[in-house]
C-alpha cells in the first residue's frame, strides 16, 4: 500500500475540501485518492492536480486511506504537505 509517506507525515491534510484548499494555496506536495471514492467528488482534485503537476497517488480504499490518516472513518483523498 503506498500510504506509507502519508501515515508519518507530520503535516497532512484530510478530506477533499481540505487538500483542494492546501492544493490552491501551493502547499500539497502528495495526493492520494481512494479508489472507491465517487468519481464525482475527487474528478475536481484530480483536475487541480494536473493543472499545478502535483502527483496523485491511488489508495486501495476509503477505509485504508482514513486509517492511514489516523481517524476511524473513510476518507476519499488526503494531501502531503510536508515530506
Amino acid at each position: 500500500m503506498p500510504v506509507s509517506g502519508l501515515v508519518s507525515a507530520k503535516k497532512k491534510c484530510v478530506g477533499t475540501k481540505q487538500t483542494i484548499k492546501a492544493l490552491e494555496k501551493g502547499l500539497a506536495k502528495k495526493v492520494f485518492i481512494a479508489s472507491d471514492a465517487e468519481q464525482h467528488v475527487v474528478k475536481p482534485l484530480v483536475r487541480h492536480c494536473q493543472e499545478q503537476g502535483v502527483p496523485v497517488v491511488t489508495v486501495d480504499s476509503m477505509k485504508d486511506l482514513g486509517k492511514a490518516c489516523g481517524i476511524e472513518v473513510g476518507c476519499a483523498s488526503a494531501a502531503l504537505i510536508e515530506e
